[in-house]
């Protein structure tokens, strides 16, 4: 069985071009995950036909709302209307669970009283280190992106396969590192021509482009300008609703 990636959102935080945020679905032999799980992941699940209490796993690159705020709002649905029964595996920066707590509760007043019926383990991602859990292989690089969010990129082994994500973050050696002989390596690129704090751009994905190392690549979290120019370049881009089979 090959490995299966769904874009189940490819935009950026803004929703630019009517685009859901950020969720990378991985289906494997045994197992199904995400890589981040942004605010509108629900909605864009549901758009697709895809219940999310079939999901293993939600592996977070950092905690920015476009990437992460998704992750309450599924445990409330889990808890109050999907009445999900399985294990569900939450993999991210430092502190993850307590400030996915903080979250909820802000985002849902008075939720912190509610406790899941169904088993939740989380798992904190020490940085160059591999994690392994649900047959997976998960590998976090230090990322060049805001650095309260605890940034990174991810490197995934799945069934003998790697799936690498940039998250969000400028050029440095350790997204080189991330993406080597990935079989796909998943970019965001964020602006066409503009440099912009903390992202990459077109022009960093050109410059670096054999650095990355991977088999194949895909550019995606699209802004305004480079929203405009995904038809006009040779690299794959992504659009919510892509499936790729490795």
């Amino acid at each position: 069985m090959s490995v299966r990636v769904n874009f189940v959102g490819s935009g950026d935080a803004f929703g630019t071009g009517g685009r859901f945020n950020t969720c990378i679905m991985v289906d494997g032999r045994d197992v199904r995950f995400t890589i981040d799980f942004g605010g509108t992941s629900l909605v864009a699940l549901n758009a697709q036909g895809i219940h999310h209490n079939t999901i293993d796993a939600i592996l977070l690159t950092h905690i920015h709302s476009d990437h992460s705020s998704g992750v309450p709002i599924m445990l409330m649905d889990a808890m109050l209307g999907a009445k999900r029964d399985r294990p569900l595996t939450i993999a991210g920066p430092k502190n993850l669970k307590a400030r996915l707590e903080e979250a909820r509760e802000m985002l849902f007043p008075g939720s912190s009283v509610m406790e899941p019926k169904f088993p939740v383990t989380y798992v904190e991602l020490p940085v160059q280190e591999t994690s392994e859990f649900l047959g997976l292989k998960v590998t976090p690089f230090a990322a060049k992106h805001t650095w309260q969010t605890d940034p990174t990129a991810l490197r995934v082994e799945v069934d003998g396969k790697i799936v690498a994500y940039s998250g969000d973050g400028d050029w440095t050696p350790d997204l080189a590192k991330a993406s080597k002989n990935a079989d796909l390596f998943i970019a965001e690129c964020y602006f066409y021509q503009k440099p912009i704090k903390w992202h990459l751009n077109y022009p960093s994905i050109q410059e670096h482009k054999e650095e990355f190392g991977a088999k194949r690549m895909i550019l995606t979290h699209f802004g305004p300008e480079m929203l405009a120019m995904a038809d006009r370049i040779p690299e794959e881009t992504a659009f919510d609703g892509l499936i790729v089979e490795l």
